[in-house]
């Protein structure tokens, strides 16, 4: 078998004239563009570099993607963390504390101290799954810093807590014993 490899591929039937006419004319025009530019081009390597480009662009969006569910993970960890270490012990409770959560009233049981520092705002309110709990400031802070939908109630501090000067019932006192 002499001759040129396209020789023996005709004779052989696997190729034929037309396609090896136009393999040939392909070589002599990328011949031609390399004489005229000084560099050739190869539309397999363009296609292949593309195809490289396109997948390292995928998988940095991939990676930032898995990064991103990583982050979100290591702080639902860390919230669970803070509530789990930092919840008040609420043995003991006997009263009923209701506040609202999304748009449902909730009932949580307390202690009378408890209650008094949720109404002046000094402890809040912090849910994981489904359970309640009852948190210092400083942590419901913390935690709201990283995801604020787990605090579910906090009272509202305002200037108007204070004595006000000119209040003309401040000598007159609440009872203890009353209940709304």
């Amino acid at each position: 078998m002499a001759g040129s490899l396209q020789d023996q591929l005709l004779k052989s039937g696997l190729v034929t004239k037309k396609k090896a006419k136009q393999a040939e004319r392909e070589q002599q025009k990328n011949a031609k563009v390399k004489r005229e530019t000084g560099e050739f081009v190869d539309p397999a390597k363009e296609a292949a570099e593309k195809a490289r480009l396109a997948k390292i662009e995928k998988d940095r969006k991939l990676n930032e993607e898995r990064k991103a569910e990583a982050d979100a993970k290591a702080i639902r960890a860390q919230i669970k963390q803070l509530i789990e270490t930092n919840a008040i012990n609420l043995d003991g409770a006997e009263l009923d504390y209701n506040f609202v959560d999304g748009k449902k009233v909730k009932k949580i049981q307390v202690t009378q101290p408890l209650l008094d520092q949720l109404s002046r705002g000094i402890i809040s309110i912090a849910k994981l799954g489904d359970r309640y709990s009852l948190l210092p400031n400083i942590v419901a802070d913390k935690i709201a810093q990283r995801d604020g939908s787990y605090i579910v109630f906090r009272a509202e501090t305002s200037a108007t807590d204070t004595a006000v000067e000119d209040d003309p019932y401040a000598d007159y006192q609440i009872p203890d014993d009353l209940m709304w």
